[in-house]
């Protein structure tokens, strides 16, 4: 359906075309996001300018995104993954501009919702996952849940997939591909600080800590996985206060390679040319982040994943 030869999908975690193309290119699929982007269409663009493979988009649906998923038709988009709130209003236009859609989901109940509105792939992401997550359920119990509740639509196990025996045991659970993300932090094409890639190598898979509300991402109720740093530390020392609470809050702790101010409890995560304390910033990573050992080219890191299939 896809149209990819590898069983892999990475997980839009920045819009990054080289990235993106770069796992494309090594016959899996390749996938930015597009919910912060602020010119959707020259990012759907470039990326298919370095790649003559499927790729796809991602939106979070805590906000109307219309307008966006119309910027990213137009560029040329066909395969749209959509994560949190429901995608029933979306499908129609992706299907009219012959694409395909994909829906994260956390239940086998949300995963049937999806299906009935008209959703092509479930993505069941498990509690594992870095970054947004929104599962209550581990990955093991819920994959055979979701492949269960909507055969014989296709799905996609997201969460704690970190290695070639990950991707095995998911396929051994019904899923038709694996979804990753915090292995891919440490491909070459991915451009994140040295600090935070450092960090990732030295992380155990007890490091990553899940939090109902740390960081700012844009919405209420967002749970995530980060590494836990100082301003985590300092938030669980005050209690855990909400968000106009929280100890530091509106701090300038770091700056964006353009000069952007950088504030605690940002959701935004250090990348090459991040100046200040680092060791402050948002640092998303999964579970099995202690399977991220060294840095290697997307291509690499496809090659290994599948080395056991």
């Amino acid at each position: 359906m896809l149209e990819i030869e590898q069983p892999i999908v990475l997980a839009p975690m920045v819009d990054i075309p080289g990235l993106a193309a770069a796992v494309s290119n090594a016959g899996a699929l390749g996938m930015v996001t597009l919910t912060w982007s602020d010119d959707i269409g020259a990012v759907v663009r470039k990326t298919a300018a370095l790649t003559a493979w499927p790729f796809g988009g991602n939106f979070v649906l805590t906000a109307d995104r219309h307008r966006p998923l119309d910027q990213a038709l137009d560029a040329g988009l066909r395969i749209v993954s959509f994560f949190l709130g429901d995608p029933g209003g979306y499908v129609q236009a992706v299907h009219d501009a012959g694409g395909i859609v994909m829906h994260t989901v956390g239940s086998a109940e949300e995963a049937r919702r999806a299906v009935d509105s008209g959703v092509d792939v479930v993505v069941a992401q498990g509690w594992e996952a870095g970054g947004h997550v929104g599962s209550t359920v581990a990955t093991l119990p819920l994959v055979p849940a979701v492949v269960d509740a909507v055969a014989p639509v296709p799905v996609i196990a997201a969460g704690g997939i970190g290695d070639a025996r990950g991707v095995a045991a998911v396929l051994a659970l019904g899923a038709q591909a694996a979804w990753l993300g915090t292995r891919f932090l440490m491909a070459r094409e991915m451009p994140i600080h040295e600090d935070y890639r450092r960090r990732l190598v030295a992380a155990a898979e007890t490091d990553p800590q899940w939090y109902p509300n740390l960081y700012d991402v844009g919405w209420p109720d967002s749970p995530h996985r980060a590494l836990r740093n100082s301003t985590a530390a300092a938030w669980e020392a005050a209690g855990c206060p909400p968000d106009d609470q929280r100890p530091g809050i509106g701090d300038v702790v770091a700056h964006l390679a353009s000069g952007e101010a950088i504030v605690r409890y940002e959701g935004a995560p250090p990348m090459i040319g991040t100046t200040g304390d680092i060791e402050a910033l948002s640092m998303w990573a999964g579970q099995d982040v202690a399977l991220a050992r060294h840095t290697q080219s997307a291509a690499d890191i496809v090659a290994e994943l599948t080395s056991r299939l």
